[in-house]
């Protein structure tokens, strides 16, 4: 079984490779990674701040559209605005490809009791509450699909809780369609900490 999801995450990184290769220059990337991004997000996108995203193995077509619309507005974040103003859109496809491109680094969720709640949320929803399950936008190993659903697996805990109670109080609204919002604003306290930690154990 190890074998089996070592192999398929290693065809994962190689397709992941293929296609940012195909959206950007990642080579371009490099030194405005290394001197603007590095310092929250990790030189190879694997985050040190347990409350910055890691962004390595992220869909690239995801990045893009986060990074523009940090430099819209549409996406509310003061430090995040600065740090792309002056960016070009170039520049930000060669990030996403560069962070796309990068391998996911080793995380392991800690608390096994809020785990089992968080895969049974994340896998079946809550059918009292209405919420659905995750996995049916960001698929069973949490992997996401491109250019709609982002990649969890993996993720920080406390920023995955810290952005799921955003879109909960409606402080975050760059979702399609009022989705998130729509989730979140079913999860309590505890669900939102349960899923934010099975997520951080997803490989």
């Amino acid at each position: 079984m190890n074998r089996i999801i070592a192999a398929s995450m290693a065809a994962f990184i190689t397709v992941t490779s293929a296609l940012a290769a195909d959206f950007g220059d990642p080579a371009k990337a490099q030194p405005i990674a290394g001197q603007i991004c590095a310092a929250c997000h990790g030189a190879d996108g694997n985050s040190p701040l347990p409350m910055n995203p890691s962004l390595a193995g992220q869909h690239a077509e995801y990045l893009f559209k986060q990074l523009n619309e940090f430099k819209s507005g549409s996406r509310n974040n003061a430090v995040m605005m600065g740090m792309v103003a002056g960016l070009s859109a170039e520049d930000m496809r060669n990030l996403a490809a560069y962070y796309s491109a990068q391998k996911p680094g080793e995380s392991a969720a800690k608390d096994k009791d809020l785990v089992a709640q968080g895969r049974k949320l994340f896998r079946g929803g809550n059918l009292a509450t209405g919420v659905a399950a995750c996995a049916g936008c960001h698929s069973p190993n949490g992997a996401g699909i491109p250019s709609q659903y982002p990649r969890l697996a993996g993720q920080h805990p406390e920023y995955v809780a810290a952005q799921l109670k955003a879109f909960r109080a409606g402080e975050r609204t760059n979702d399609a369609n009022n989705m998130m919002r729509a989730v979140a604003a079913r999860l309590t306290d505890t669900e939102i900490a349960a899923v934010a930690e099975y997520l951080s154990g997803l490989r």
